[in-house]
């Protein structure tokens, strides 16, 4: 069974270590206490609205690229059980909504970061 508390929790604890940050820090600047931050990370306990957007603005991550982030492992864990549950076909990739396109003109031939909703993408200028 996939458990979407288990996978919040997981996606928490990864924005929190992308930062280099402790529990201690994120619970303190969202006025958590460490021990229940700790279970809402390990998916033991489910986070209220209220104690995610906390969290949230403690990361400054916004709650939709939160929710983004936890929506595509929820599809890839879909896909694994459903794979787990017929082997004998192939298993289809999840797909993301591609970005519109973007024209950039006058940038100077480096290297330019084009901040998406869900992630960096780095593009070379030739």
């Amino acid at each position: 069974m996939i458990l979407l508390r288990r996978l919040l929790g997981d996606v928490l604890r990864r924005q929190r270590q992308r930062q280099g940050r402790t529990l201690r820090e994120v619970s303190s600047s969202a006025r958590v206490s460490l021990g229940y931050l700790s279970e809402v990370e390990r998916g033991q306990k489910e986070a209220s609205s209220e104690l995610l957007s906390a969290i949230c603005d403690a990361l400054d991550v916004r709650m939709s690229e939160l929710m983004r982030e936890v929506s595509d492992e929820l599809a890839l864990a879909e896909l694994a059980a459903s794979a787990a549950a017929t082997p004998s076909e192939p298993v289809p990739r999840p797909v993301r909504p591609m970005l519109g396109s973007v024209s950039v003109t006058g940038v100077p031939p480096e290297r330019v970061t084009i901040k998406a909703p869900a992630e960096a993408v780095d593009v070379v200028a030739a």
